[in-house]
């Protein structure tokens, strides 16, 4: 079950289009260094080998380009956990792979994830109300599974959406703090710790 997630949680959003890919990763590596504000539309193209009218083959602007990343990052990890958890043998065993294998792309994807997660209040608000759905969902699978546990007696639980959300914006901050440098933290040891975290979160033993 943990390669479920992996195998299907991309370092970048997975697109059929090979420059479209190229577009994201220049966005991504651009708004890294400078921000969304400082970033110029000539800044991502001179990343992905284009001309600046290239980019505009593809998107609209350079808010279309970071909603499009945003949008297909969020459906991407909605389906990966969805599918992580159909799959786990408990609600134990999912709240533990899942909340473990996100923390760990927060970590190894940590500049993608870290624009997903914090430029979104640059995108329009018809494009945020479109990213703030693919939250919920993402937010009512986590939500799921707690509430499949609780049900079981395998959590103790008084309300499982403020719990879900808790373990959610634990495994979100990962991609503000953390940078590889940091000393004896590895993604590894972030996954670990985080799904650990989240079965004393909801009160779930390990035997």
């Amino acid at each position: 079950m943990l390669s479920t997630v992996t195998s299907q949680t991309p370092s970048l959003p997975a697109h059929d289009n090979p420059t479209v890919v190229r577009l994201f990763e220049a966005a991504a590596d651009a708004f890294a260094d400078k921000g969304f504000h400082g970033t110029t539309t000539r800044d991502i193209a001179s990343r992905a080998g284009l001309s600046p009218a290239g980019v505009y083959v593809h998107f609209a602007s350079k808010e279309d380009l970071l909603f499009q990343l945003s949008r297909v990052g969020h459906v991407a990890a909605r389906d990966a956990l969805a599918a992580a958890a159909d799959e786990a043998a408990s609600p134990t065993d999912a709240l533990q792979e899942v909340i473990s294998e996100f923390a760990r792309w927060h970590a190894e994807q940590h500049q993608v994830a870290r624009i997903v997660q914090y430029e979104f209040r640059h995108l329009s608000p018809e494009h945020q109300r479109e990213v703030l759905t693919l939250r919920r969902e993402i937010d009512a699978v986590v939500e799921r599974i707690i509430a499949e546990g609780v049900a079981s007696g395998e959590f103790d639980v008084d309300d499982t959406r403020s719990t879900a959300l808790a373990a959610l914006s634990l495994v979100v901050d990962v991609a503000r703090w953390y940078h590889p440098g940091i000393k004896r933290t590895t993604p590894e040891s972030i996954a670990n710790s985080y799904g650990a975290l989240a079965l004393r979160l909801v009160g779930a033993r390990r035997d």
